[in-house]
């Protein structure tokens, strides 16, 4: 072992050849617990206030397709096993025209607000027809109170 000059012994240190990971666990950790608090508070839909009515429920063996009329005149398409999306009317003749070419037989509903224009909720019926579906089906909530 060298010295020096004041009599102390100088030791070599044997350098780690390791991460020390802990830190890091920590930081993931953390992390976790931020996005299984924030994950359930991502609302990515629009809330529709549907009308009410004693009509009774459809049932249907395949998923229907969607096309919610919001209060504003716009649209958004939700097809099954997918996400809701905002169309245009042009985009929604394309769309649904391709939907009924691959199945004539599908089952199109239309979820128009209850504070929406009677008119805008016609013209999304039209808009359905242009792309060659004929049959459509309102969507309602059930009425609550006396009948």
């Amino acid at each position: 072992m060298a010295v020096t000059a004041t009599g102390r012994r100088i030791r070599k240190r044997k350098l780690k050849a390791e991460i020390n990971v802990v830190p890091y666990i920590d930081v993931m950790l953390v992390l976790l617990i931020i996005f299984m608090v924030t994950a359930p508070l991502l609302n990515l839909g629009v809330d529709i206030d549907l009308p009410k009515s004693n009509a009774k429920a459809v049932h249907a063996e395949q998923k229907p397709v969607i096309l919610n009329v919001y209060p504003d005149g716009t649209y958004g398409l939700k097809l099954p096993d997918q996400d809701k999306v905002a169309v245009s009317p042009q985009r929604l003749v394309e769309m649904a025209g391709a939907i009924h070419r691959q199945d004539p037989a599908i089952l199109v509903l239309v979820a128009g607000d209850g504070s929406a224009n009677y008119q805008n909720i016609m013209d999304a019926i039209d808009l359905l027809r242009e792309a060659g579906i004929e049959k459509v089906s309102l969507v309602t909530d059930q009425k609550q109170g006396p009948e």
